[in-house]
This record gives C-alpha cells, structure tokens and sequence, in this order.
C-alpha cells in the first residue's frame, strides 16, 4: 500500500453510502432481497452490460422464477433462455447449483458466505455479494469496480494483474468499510460503472474527489496499474456444412474446452461426402483468449443413398434452419453458411 495517508477510510466508505442513497440506479433485482434472484443478476452482468443485460434477466426469471424450477428444467432451456448473453458455462454451472441447492440445502438458499462459495460457478465476488445484500454478510465484493476506484482514492500502484490483487484489494476495501457492507457493494459497482469509468471518468461529480489522491496529483489516469497481459492463443477450427434439400447437420458439443454444450456443424465427414464439396471460406473470430480461424466447408449432397447412409452411421442432428434457430450455437456460426 503506497499512500494511505488519510486517517479517516471509514469516512470514504459513509460518503459512498449517502450518494448512493441518493443516486443508486433503479433496477428490477434491488426491489428484492431474493437470494436466487441476486445470484442470477450477479452470475448475467458479470459479462454484461446491464442495459444489454437487463431484458434477458427479467425473461430469464419469469421462465425460471425460483431454484426449484431451474433445477427441475433441462439444461437445453436453461441454455435456450441464455440465448444472447454469451459465456455458456455461466448457464451450464447456475443449472447445475440450482440443483446442490436442492439436493444439498434442501432447496433453501445458503446464507453463509463460505456456504455460497461452494456452489458451481460461484467465485469470490458472487459470494460477497449475495451474501452481503441478502444476509448481511460482511464481505467486499471486490472486481474491476473496486480495483480501480480503491487505486485511485489511494493512489496505489500494486499491479491488478498480480495473482495476490483479489486479496490486496479486500484488505484495502476492509479500511474503508461502512456497516451497510451490502448497500456498499452496489455503490461501488454504480460509481465504477456511471462514474469513475476507466476511461475518462466523471471526476468532478465523484462523491469521493476530496479524499482521491489520484485526483489531488492529477494522475487518474495512471490507475490503475495493468502491466501483464495475456497473449491470445491462435486456435484453427474446421467445419463442414452438409446439407440437402433444405436440412443440414449439427451436433452438440461435450462439456469440454470453448462452447460447451452448444451445437456445431460436424468437424469431419467421411471419404463419401469429399466429392460434394463445392466451396470453402475461412472466417475469424476473437474470443477473450482466442483467435479463432475457422475453416467451413460447403457439402452440398445430391445423393439420397449417400445423404442416409452418412446420417445412419453418425450420430448427428438433422435440422433445418428454423429448427437451427431454436438451437444454442456459438456466436460466429451466423457467418458460416
């Protein structure tokens, strides 16, 4: 911790907390202490805008309205309701928490925050929050919103990508905790996302201005500290289109490596199908730390025998493209055919 020359933190943290009275964001999940509710809100904006976000939640909780009707659902809706969102594994983990809420709480949501942390799919952050919005619980839900507020009113330069920042930032967040520790949380995520953006935050509408050493030095800008990267890995796909009279392939994926769960286009065919290949292209796609160049090929089989035969000896989906849009698929494969 480099500057923490100002004695009064909690007076940080009581200041976050009257402008939030005054300012927090009317959204649907904080008219509840739901604990289901809050979790789903946490687990959709992690990697979410919430005005992106917020018509896929509010669909998502009408079909889903509580734990027992997601445990119960099969895993192809649960993905179906996710459509949109993206990051897959996020709906494939809440299904699969839902049910150890019911097999293992009895269907009761835990209260404790290490309780919550055992759930799948549940980090650090998720924890704090249900647990401290709902139950009282006493922990900082510390993300990218209190890494870059807490460097910036302390002015600290300790490396966020360093592996012991989650902890680092909790200590710091515990100097300026308020009692309300969850009316604290959603004021952080509100000033990190309306105010002190990462880029060219609102610094002079700030409640916390007077006591930001950042601010005070003119150097915002320069927290916080970032300095390892992940280089992305260059990843090439292939896939072929097989299809006639208007029906094609697919399969679903294993719940294994990028897009578990969702469906594709097959990766092989066999020597038959090698003559109906009329066209192939090749299409890019960024992941978070992937570069995708995929390869897909067009197999359009004129022949009944060799269509059926390949069908019968694979274990693959026929659909068509109304059918197709009923399914989850990876993002990119809009492009492919």
């Amino acid at each position: 911790m480099k500057n923490t020359e100002n004695p009064n933190f909690r007076q940080v943290g009581n200041k976050l907390l009257n402008w939030y009275k005054e300012n927090a964001r009317d959204l649907p999940f904080r008219q509840t202490k739901d604990p289901y509710k809050i979790w789903i809100c946490e687990i959709v904006f992690q990697q979410t805008r919430i005005n992106q976000g917020l018509g896929h939640y509010n669909n998502f909780i009408k079909r889903f309205p509580d734990v027992k009707t997601l445990a119960e659902a099969q895993e192809d809706e649960v993905l179906l309701y996710w459509k949109g969102l993206g990051y897959y594994s996020r709906a494939i983990n809440i299904h699969k928490a839902s049910q150890q809420i019911m097999n293992d709480y009895h269907g009761v949501f835990p209260h404790e925050y290490e309780e919550i942390l055992k759930l799948k799919g549940v980090g650090k952050y998720t924890a704090a929050a249900v647990s401290s919005i709902c139950f009282d619980g006493k922990m900082p839900a510390v993300d990218g919103n209190f890494y870059r507020v807490l460097s910036r009113v302390f002015a600290d330069d300790f490396d966020i990508s360093n592996s012991r920042a989650f902890n680092y930032f909790s200590e710091l967040a515990h100097l300026v905790l308020p009692e309300n520790v969850g009316d604290f949380n959603q004021a952080m995520m509100d000033l990190g996302s309306e105010i002190c953006k990462p880029k060219n935050p609102f610094c002079n509408e700030c409640p916390l201005n007077e006591d930001c050493l950042a601010f005070s030095m003119n150097k915002v800008s320069e927290f916080p500290v970032k300095t390892k990267k992940v280089k992305a890995q260059d990843l090439g796909l292939k896939y072929y289109f097989v299809h006639r009279n208007g029906d094609f392939l697919i399969q679903q994926r294993k719940d294994d490596f990028i897009w578990k769960k969702l469906f594709e286009f097959p990766p092989e065919i066999s020597e038959e199908l090698m003559p109906f290949i009329k066209s192939a292209k090749i299409v890019n796609h960024k992941l978070t730390h992937k570069n995708l160049s995929i390869e897909i090929f067009n197999v359009e089989v004129d022949s009944e025998i060799v269509w059926k035969d390949f069908i019968a000896k694979n274990d693959f989906i026929v659909i068509n493209v109304e059918g197709f849009s009923r399914k989850i698929v990876p993002e990119t494969f809009g492009k492919l055919y």
